[in-house]
């Protein structure tokens, strides 16, 4: 029960708009950001991690319309070979899936200005504390990637009151476009954008992607040990 409504799992988006931007930074730095989990950094080359940015618009979905920007990690999973990614920030802008995303999967989910835009050439987000900047991305659209090849189901983990938690995370987007490069990142003076500036950001992206349409599916969290 969040706020009087019961929420049944799995947790339905069926109509979303998205884009996203995955940087190269520093493993040490993303080392000590992420301490407090115990989780060990994927690297894809030695001393270096991947950090991925993207924002969200749902606009129909079990838990309401709302805006959402998020700051991800790649890890190694604990429990299981391959990577997973590790939800280390995500700021919405609406109160009812603010603790339906703490209590139901322990997501880092807290409450900000989220402005966006998709359209005239590009997607862009504004995410801002009351009147300081935290971070400002802009996603310029690619080339358009072949229908069906980017669905997907991801391994999301969250820490939340010292406990490790997987979800199941199931992706079907459409209409992609994806390009090497093609966003820009814009960071102003609040504690989340200093810690991104200490992992090496701003900086340029190894590429990015627009998602016209997407629709995911969240299973229920389960505590890893």
């Amino acid at each position: 029960m969040i706020q009087g409504e019961r929420v049944a799992l799995p947790v339905e988006i069926r109509t979303a708009t998205a884009a996203s931007a995955m940087f190269l930074v520093r493993a040490a730095a993303v080392r000590s950001v992420l301490s407090y989990t115990g989780l060990r950094v994927f690297e894809p080359l030695p001393g270096r991690a991947i950090c991925s940015l993207a924002f969200v618009r749902y606009v129909d979905g079990d838990l309401g319309p709302y805006h959402e920007f998020a700051v991800a990690y790649l890890i190694r999973p604990p429990d299981r070979g391959g990577y997973g990614v590790f939800i280390h920030w995500l700021p919405v802008n609406g109160g009812f899936t603010m603790e339906a995303g703490r209590k139901i999967w322990g997501f880092p989910k807290e409450l900000a200005e989220i402005d966006l835009g998709f359209g005239g050439g590009h997607a862009q987000c504004t995410v801002r504390d009351g009147d300081n900047l935290v971070a400002g991305l802009r996603v310029r659209p690619g080339l358009r990637v072949p229908a069906g090849s980017t669905a997907a189901a991801i391994d999301a983990y969250t820490h939340r009151d010292g406990v490790l938690r997987r979800t199941q995370w199931s992706m079907n987007p459409s209409d992609v476009r994806a390009r090497p490069g093609g966003a820009a990142l814009t960071l102003g003076p609040h504690p989340a954008a200093e810690e991104l500036r200490s992992i090496g950001l701003p900086k340029r992206p190894l590429f990015s992607s627009t998602i016209g349409l997407l629709r995911m599916s969240f299973g229920e969290a389960e505590e890893v040990r």
